[in-house]
């Protein structure tokens, strides 16, 4: 049978709005500013008025390099303010990239899988690899999971870390590693470690603290192999998300089906999308695949 993919937005964002959308740029609020960053798919034109873009706080200047750019900022701002989501407080901050710390869009993950920890009647252990300033981390950790989140720079960990003292998690159990994911999922196979979740969000590019080269495409088939190895007898899920390639979600979809072939389950693949206020256009913003033990649980999610 053919696979449906799902569109999924998020709808219960308070610090958080997609404003307006065109001209290869968004409109955005985080928390108390309006930021400009690119966005190549708004090929539209905007559907508010030129004014109205002209009060954002901050514009993000793009060069020809992958994230590469800088901001540029209107009026004083502060280099770090407080953002929530469903009481799960974290940072914003600037950066060299274009990136706050956030990506808006994944909340409809972060409460999928609060769902599922707390559907399952055992402590459940969870996996995160590239897990960037950690809210799916500590998520799952608010949840009740005993999590291990592991990203490559130390930056990162250190912001998920503080994002954690913020959300007055610090007595939840997560293990913080600055490591490769693939060598470390390697290490915690031979161990013998199993896992009863995944959460996988890899870059297009990267590189390990040891300069190690990551490429989606090359390094994704042999990642997902060794994951399956500390995923058990039985898993309760597994999430992947991924931006910026050239790849459908039936990629992700298949790739899932692979890893879990034998263990039953269900899939479910689609596009992460934010609706826009303005006027209700509704932007695609990564591809993801959800693997769920449970049928009813793979598929549930806000649907635009």
């Amino acid at each position: 049978m053919e696979p449906g993919l799902t569109l999924l937005a998020p709808e219960d964002w308070d610090d958080y709005e997609l404003v307006d959308s065109g001209d290869g740029a968004r409109l955005e609020r985080f928390g108390r500013y309006r930021f400009v960053r690119p966005e190549h798919q708004a090929i539209w034109k905007p559907a508010l008025d030129k004014v109205d873009w002209q009060k954002a706080d901050a514009i993000f200047q793009a060069t020809n390099e992958e994230s590469g750019g800088h901001w540029e900022s209107r009026r004083v701002l502060a280099p770090v303010w407080e953002m929530q989501y469903k009481g799960l407080h974290f940072w914003a901050r600037f950066s060299n990239s274009r990136h706050l710390g956030v990506f808006p869009e994944q909340a409809v993950h972060w409460d999928w899988i609060d769902r599922l920890i707390r559907s399952v009647n055992r402590e459940m252990k969870v996996l995160n690899l590239f897990g960037y300033t950690g809210l799916a981390t500590l998520a799952a950790a608010r949840a009740g999971a005993k999590v291990t989140h592991v990203d490559a720079s130390k930056k990162s960990v250190a912001w998920a870390r503080e994002n954690q003292e913020l959300a007055r998690l610090t007595d939840r159990q997560v293990r913080w590693i600055i490591d490769d994911a693939l060598k470390f999922v390697q290490r915690e196979a031979r161990r013998g470690q199993v896992y009863d979740g995944l959460i996988l969000d890899p870059p297009k590019f990267g590189r390990g603290p040891k300069g190690e080269v990551w490429e989606v495409f090359e390094k994704l088939p042999e990642l997902l192999g060794e994951c399956r190895k500390v995923l058990g007898d039985r898993p309760q899920f597994v999430v992947i998300t991924a931006y910026a390639i050239r790849a459908s979600a039936l990629s992700l979809y298949y790739a899932a089906q692979e890893m879990m072939a034998g263990v039953g389950g269900f899939c479910t693949a689609g596009e992460l999308v934010l609706k826009e206020q303005s006027a209700n256009r509704i932007l695609s913003t990564a591809i993801y695949v959800r693997w769920s033990a449970k049928q009813n649980e793979s598929v549930s999610g806000d649907e635009p």
